[in-house]
């Protein structure tokens, strides 16, 4: 069914059915993206305090034939949450619904509205003795919807999962305007589709996440984080398997750095305190979070000597006080920032099974350099679960507007070697309005299949994020 413009009189009769100040017209910060590839348009953006608000948008949206483009903390990275071209839809925006709903310790479970910025859902956490464990550089703007809509990833996924094991049960707001009461708390409820499991990782595209009850965990005991000097990929991986042999799941994030993501941060942010000078080729950021009885500073240590007995480890520096460890976890959490800064050609959110890495990352560097020798790659990322950032940037000096005839060719190149070592285009950014094509190259065709006839089933009027994930 051909979309609908959201046009005054589709405007005004919404607008009769909601509170006063529900509905507004949008300003810029609702149009645009991070990365500043995409402008967004919309007839208004919807703002409900609650789930019966959200179901009467979406009922009217269905049968007006409109479009909605779910807005969350505006944060994703692949388009998703702008709608470039086509007919004006409206936005939604749970910002005010960010009520931590109930905490129920004993049980590990939090239930928090889709509006919660995920900050606020780890200091509830907290507060009551627990840990959510989902971590990104995003955590202060991002909100839980938007993260279970994306599935979204993270520094702590070796030990904790994705966003998808975090989630025990959902309320949402079906394509017609029904609302889905699954919020259950419990781990066991074998009783048919998991719906639940089919809204997480849909980007919106059928249905919206009002709230979500969430997968808490005890708060390790004894914490500790190191980074350690690394020769090269080949003797990171070969660590991450020692450092899993010695704590087994006590190790929580495992990330490798390579030196040009430390120069970007010389450079652009230099207030930034860097462990190492000269700074090094490559290093991994390692976390421990272990239980009582238990010293991490001390299991560190003893990493650290049996790395450099198996010439794995060349140097390292292990957190003293709780100030340190921020101070090492900075170092990587403003790598994506100095990116931003510098500006990237084409950027890859990949993985690839983690044995298979270090042939990967130098089999990457040659092709984009017989491309064009003057390009830098920074790759760093979440080598514990095989998640590179997998990153192409501008020659010293030079502008990546100077490469935009290459961009598509650098992505190209990128994504196809991913395929060949047996990867993936995405890890943990989803498809969005940026990777619908690479999807369809990609993408193995009866699960192509397959997601369009849910998609129509579900939404068949096409009214939920037109355009992102599937054409």
């Amino acid at each position: 069914m051909t979309l609908k413009s959201a046009d005054p009189a589709f405007l005004d009769a919404l607008s009769a059915r909601l509170p006063a100040d529900t509905l507004r017209r949008p300003d810029v910060r609702y149009l645009e993206e991070p990365r500043g590839r995409y402008s967004g348009q919309a007839a208004a953006v919807a703002l409900p305090r609650n789930t019966q608000e959200v179901a009467e948008i979406i009922q009217a949206a269905h049968v007006g034939c409109v479009g909605v483009v779910p807005y969350g903390g505006g944060t994703g990275l692949v388009g998703g949450q702008v709608m470039p071209e086509g007919a004006t839809p409206i936005l939604l925006s749970l910002e005010r619904m960010r009520k931590i709903r109930a905490v129920y310790p004993q049980e590990n479970v939090l239930i928090a509205e889709a509006g919660a910025v995920l900050a606020e859902v780890q200091a509830a956490a907290t507060d009551a003795g627990r840990l959510f464990p989902l971590s990104l550089a995003a955590e202060g703007t991002a909100q839980i919807g938007g993260n279970l809509s994306t599935n979204a990833g993270g520094v702590n996924v070796l030990r904790y999962g994705n966003a998808r094991d975090l989630c025990l049960g959902l309320e949402a707001v079906l394509p017609t305007g029904e609302i889905w009461h699954g919020l259950s708390r419990l781990r066991k409820d074998n009783t048919g589709y998991d719906l639940k499991n089919l809204l997480i990782g849909a980007e919106g595209t059928l249905g919206v996440i009002t709230a979500a009850a969430l997968k808490l965990s005890p708060i390790p005991a004894n914490a500790g984080t190191a980074i350690f000097t690394v020769r090269d990929p080949a003797a990171a991986v070969e660590l991450l398997a020692m450092v899993r042999d010695a704590v087994g799941e006590g190790v929580s994030a495992f990330e490798l750095i390579h030196r040009q993501g430390l120069d970007f941060l010389a450079e652009k942010l230099p207030e930034l305190r860097q462990p190492f000078d000269p700074r090094p080729e490559w290093c991994v950021l390692i976390e421990l979070g272990l239980g009582k009885g238990q010293d991490a500073e001390d299991a560190l240590a003893d990493l650290f000597g049996h790395a450099m007995e198996a010439e794995l480890a060349e140097d390292g520096v292990i957190a003293q006080s709780e100030a340190q460890r921020q101070s090492l976890w900075a170092v990587r959490e403003h790598i994506p920032e100095a990116n931003r800064l510098i500006g990237s050609v084409s950027s890859h959110d990949i993985s690839v099974p983690i044995s298979r890495i270090p042939k990967f990352i130098p089999a990457g560097w040659k092709a984009i350099s017989e491309l064009d020798s003057s390009l830098r790659i920074n790759c760093f990322g979440h080598l514990g679960d095989g998640n590179l950032h997998y990153n192409v940037f501008p020659g010293a000096g030079r502008s990546r507007a100077e490469y935009d005839a290459l961009r598509g060719e650098v992505k190209r190149i990128i994504h196809d070697l991913v395929y060949d070592y047996g990867g993936s285009m995405s890890a943990e950014h989803g498809i969005g309005r940026m990777k619908v094509g690479d999807l369809e190259r990609y993408g193995d065709p009866m699960k192509l299949a397959a997601m369009r006839a849910i998609k129509q089933a579900l939404d068949p009027h096409g009214i939920m994020n037109p355009g992102a994930v599937m054409r």
